[in-house]
């Protein structure tokens, strides 16, 4: 069975950091690709971020284009997501996506398996 567990999630002040990592467990990752997204209340679900097999194709939601950096270690099946200079627009649920395809893709219909979420709450 499929795992993916989210932690680093939490409460922090407009313009701090917070740091978001997800381990996969339970089958082999290898050359897949692996994401997140993100829902605020009464909002869809939104494409953040997602990172290829290599680590060499990575993709941003653009308002946090500069300020997000995804990150993966495939020994350890574990994604990032290093958040800095957090805006109060960036709370929301925040979602651990693996996509079993070789390129990335930002729709998240197409996402495999989904993580059981961390919130992130940015005071202003």
């Amino acid at each position: 069975q499929v795992q993916l567990v989210e932690s680093g999630g939490g409460l922090v002040q407009a313009g701090g950091s917070l740091r978001l990592s997800c381990a996969a467990s339970g089958r082999t990752f290898s050359g897949y690709t692996m994401g997140w997204f993100r829902q605020a209340p009464g909002k869809e679900r939104e494409f953040v971020a997602a990172i290829s097999w290599s680590g060499g194709d990575r993709h941003y939601l653009a308002s946090v284009k500069g300020r997000f950096t995804i990150s993966r270690d495939n020994a350890k099946n574990t994604v990032y997501l290093q958040m800095n200079s957090l805006k109060p627009e960036d709370t929301a649920v925040y979602y651990c996506a693996v996509d079993l395809s070789l390129i990335v893709r930002t729709d998240p219909r197409v996402v495999d398996y989904w993580g059981q979420g961390t919130q992130v709450t940015v005071s202003s």
